[in-house]
């Protein structure tokens, strides 16, 4: 996959390294050339000088072809707008968009674009964002017995209950919907965009993510 990050600062330059290293082909956009510097020599991805709401600086940087774009400027305004050129000029669907002002979030998400807060894990969070296929285990218990992992709800399981998705070994224990978090109840719904937290026996876990997959063709668990 082709993924355009606009931003050479920390979170730009890691996910440009790491995602590179995972064999992906990657164009970094900052309008400081000396930001590349952070790359390294290894990175073997495009380097684009330019402003990433520019559309020729994005079309250089491979946007018709991308299939993901994660925007992380030291700007809140600057990343909104870079996400929605990139979804709704290019129709781009894997749009991340780092976020300073939480309170922003949810204004973001209504209009369809993932946002990560600055926390010290931000590099991860997009890259789950950008391929939501890596694991993600957000904690683990010293026996190494349960762990807490996140999950974006499948466009399949829409409209659904949020307990329809737990087995005797896992429970939902938040939902993150437009920027909030929240505790569900057996009746609580699972929207698009949503993204569930559920504490799983590690045992379990390859069988609820079997589970999950397998519901978009009617097997359930």
């Amino acid at each position: 996959m082709h993924v355009v990050i606009v931003g050479c600062g920390r979170v730009g330059s890691t996910l440009g390294r790491e995602l590179t290293a995972a064999g992906h082909t990657v164009a970094v956009v900052d309008r400081r050339p000396e930001a590349f510097s952070r790359l390294g020599e290894a990175f073997t991805g495009q380097k684009v000088t330019g402003i990433g709401f520019d559309r020729e600086v994005l079309i250089e940087a491979g946007i018709e072809k991308a299939g993901a774009l994660a925007s992380v400027t030291n700007g809140d305004n600057s990343n909104i707008l870079i996400a929605r050129v990139a979804r709704e000029e290019f129709g781009i669907e894997r749009v991340v968009a780092r976020i300073y002002d939480p309170k922003r979030a949810e204004i973001y998400e209504r209009l369809g674009i993932a946002t990560v807060a600055t926390v010290k894990w931000t590099s991860e969070r997009i890259l789950r964002r950008i391929l939501p296929e890596l694991p993600a285990v957000e904690w683990t218990d010293p026996s190494a017995s349960v762990v807490l992992v996140e999950r974006e709800m499948p466009k399949h399981l829409i409209g659904q209950r949020v307990t329809t998705i737990e087995t005797a070994s896992t429970r939902v224990v938040s939902v993150r919907r437009l920027g909030s978090a929240m505790i569900p109840t057996a009746d609580t719904i699972i929207q698009e965009g949503d993204v569930v937290y559920v504490a799983a026996e590690i045992a379990a876990l390859s069988q609820f993510d079997a589970g999950l997959a397998s519901t978009q063709n009617g097997k359930g668990h």
